[in-house]
């Protein structure tokens, strides 16, 4: 009897296993549409985007639900490539380059020389993503290390200002040292706080300083009480939303392959957060992302 029972519970927690990883696999549904938002950070290649039958079919999938353009976002050389290609394959996407903290070391002067070529290209709206990541130093052979990234954020830092558009920002862990070098170097004049995960004295810090802070899915999470918070008291006019695709899907799918359709659902939450009309807050996010981008109103 004790056998049989051990052997259904068994099946029964293989079978939930199993039903979880289907979950993973299956993309949300589309949420009702949102007109007027921009996604204003996602990874079109790393979402499946290399060609551009794959990009259109991303953005028209976007489109249907509101949201009409994106920004997508390189980590290293190769992605940078990838973002420009986007950016002049469809005109609904325009592209940041940079090299990511994590790949700092590969900041020589051959990509040094690409990155200036390209930062000049119109279709590139930012110098992104750069900043500070302290989580995987010592937990990733190739990652560069704090002083490395520490020179390199330098670098880009002067390049946004040189070239005039917008600063994107990757911070993980480096809260404090991020804002140093940033205040030491000087600020260009628009500076985006990506995927923004401080707490309210950061955000406030942030936007004393008047740094655009964008939130992703990470807003709606059940354990992101304190996020929430720092979402409340930023300003409208400082405020962006993104998907950080494939990373970092919405609640209740978080887990899930995230792409720019799936933004109203971190919209919404946002509006709800923030106790907003839903369509008000869609036209504050992407007046917003089109301004600080220099982007067309479509």
């Amino acid at each position: 009897m004790t056998d049989s029972a051990e052997t259904g519970s068994n099946s029964e927690t293989e079978s939930n296993k199993a039903a979880r990883k289907r979950r993973r696999r299956e993309p949300p549904p589309d949420p009702s549409p949102l007109p007027g938002l921009v996604d204003a950070h996602t990874h079109l290649a790393a979402c499946g985007g290399r060609d551009p039958e794959s990009v259109r079919a991303i953005l028209d999938h976007a489109e249907r639900v509101g949201v009409g353009q994106v920004v997508t976002v390189a980590d290293d050389m190769v992605d940078a490539r990838w973002a420009l290609d986007a950016a002049r394959w469809d005109e609904r996407a325009f592209a940041a380059v940079a090299l990511h903290p994590t790949h700092a070391a590969e900041l020589d002067d051959a990509a040094k020389a690409e990155l200036e070529t390209m930062v000049a290209d119109p279709r590139v709206v930012a110098v992104g993503e750069t900043g500070l990541d302290y989580y995987w130093p010592g937990k990733s052979e190739t990652c560069a290390g704090p002083d490395v990234q520490a020179e390199a954020f330098a670098w880009h830092i002067d390049l946004a200002k040189r070239i005039g558009k917008p600063l994107m920002i990757h911070n993980r862990e480096a809260d404090h040292d991020l804002l140093d070098i940033l205040a030491a170097e000087g600020a260009p004049g628009t500076v985006i706080m990506h995927c923004f995960s401080g707490d309210q004295n950061v955000a406030r810090e942030c936007v004393d300083r008047g740094y655009l802070l964008s939130f992703a899915g990470t807003v709606s999470f059940a354990n992101a009480g304190e996020l929430r918070e720092a979402a409340r008291l930023v300003p409208d006019e400082q405020l962006l939303v993104e998907t950080d695709a494939p990373f970092l899907t919405p609640h209740p799918y978080r887990g899930q392959p995230n792409q720019s359709y799936c933004l109203p659902y971190t919209a919404r939450a946002l509006a709800q957060i923030r106790d907003t009309d839903e369509s008000e807050m869609s036209h504050i996010l992407g007046r917003n992302a089109r301004r600080a981008y220099a982007m067309p109103l479509r």
